[in-house]
């Protein structure tokens, strides 16, 4: 599909947005006591975050009415509330290291991780209430739907975990809830904010549910595949965390014998050692998961691009689509 912008337009104005994000989050959380409520706070928002989300809610306003002024405070929502869940997520993972900084409960303690997030969540309605709207009962409705969802997705995946077999259905059903709402929520808001129609924010959340199931994917992939650094953590970090992914569930179905073994193994026993990365990988390759794999993410992304063809202003709609196909060419 052809996109009339190029891909170095598309990261200008990435890198553009990214710092006018970064500079508003920078105004929140300006109070200075308690100091162990809102450091912290200020803390996780100073991280390398790519601000995909805040970025999507921008470009959705800006493809339903041309402008994206009275979008910031609901993308500044969105990526609140992201933030949110990964100060908890990290607490629960018991993580050491985010963005290649000590986490929140790490560098301060469980106690100021969680009452932080807590305020977080409570900020992101706050700066959803500021936005300039007549909707705002159906801003708060989305932010309510991706809250729950997101915690369902991570209830899902923390059930995943305890079992020994799974479905791919399963998974899906959990990247859907836990990685995929969030991203549809960030194109549904800027829509509303944008007085966008009904059929306008069908359009924008199948385009973030697409996109959202392809970068869940891709992150399995790259997981696998990258080389060490690339990903922002050690190449095959899954398997030797006995993570279940698409491409080890998938993998199960598709082999027999030795190979099926090998792979159960990975969920047995929770994990493999480092050095047995490259046997996993190989199996994968053999299996021709990697291939289906990269097949799921074509597809996926060409459907949202399909979704968002017809959204009335070309330039936003373009930037929308192309930021799409960045995301699918990351090796981060």
């Amino acid at each position: 599909m052809n996109i009339s912008v190029t891909q170095q337009q598309v990261e200008h104005k990435y890198r553009q947005y990214h710092k006018r994000i970064n500079d508003a989050l920078g105004n929140c959380f300006t109070k200075s006591t308690p100091e162990t409520l809102y450091t912290p706070a200020r803390y996780i928002l100073e991280g390398k975050g790519k601000r995909i989300r805040p970025f999507l809610t921008l470009l959705a306003a800006e493809a339903v009415c041309g402008s994206s002024t009275n979008a910031m405070n609901m993308a500044l929502a969105i990526e609140i509330l992201h933030n949110f869940t990964l100060v908890h997520d990290d607490i629960m993972d018991h993580a050491d290291l985010r963005h290649g900084r000590p986490t929140v409960h790490l560098k301060w303690d469980a106690n100021a991780a969680i009452l932080s997030g807590d305020m977080m969540m409570a900020f992101a309605y706050e700066c959803a209430l500021q936005t300039k709207t007549s909707r705002h009962d159906e801003l708060v409705h989305i932010l309510n739907d991706a809250n729950i969802t997101i915690c369902e997705g991570q209830a899902l995946d923390m059930e995943l975990e305890q079992r020994k077999h799974a479905t791919i259905s399963d998974y899906l059903d959990m990247i859907s809830k836990k990685t995929g709402r969030l991203i549809s929520a960030s194109l549904e808001a800027g829509g509303i904010v944008s007085d966008a129609a009904p059929e306008q924010l069908e359009k924008l959340v199948t385009f973030g549910a697409k996109i959202g199931r392809a970068f869940q994917v891709q992150d399995d992939y790259l997981d696998i595949m990258a080389e060490d650094g690339k990903s922002g953590k050690v190449a095959g970090g899954d398997v030797i965390n006995g993570k279940k992914t698409y491409l080890l569930l998938r993998s199960l179905e598709l082999t027999d014998g030795k190979e099926q073994d090998i792979l159960q193994s990975v969920i047995d026993n929770k994990g493999i050692s480092p050095d047995r990365v490259p046997e996993i990988r190989a199996i994968y390759e053999q299996c021709g998961v990697l291939d289906e794999a990269q097949q799921i993410i074509n597809r996926d992304t060409e459907k949202a691009l399909s979704a968002v063809d017809t959204l009335p202003f070309k330039e936003g709609r373009e930037h929308l689509k192309g930021f799409a196909l960045k995301l699918m060419k990351r090796d981060f």
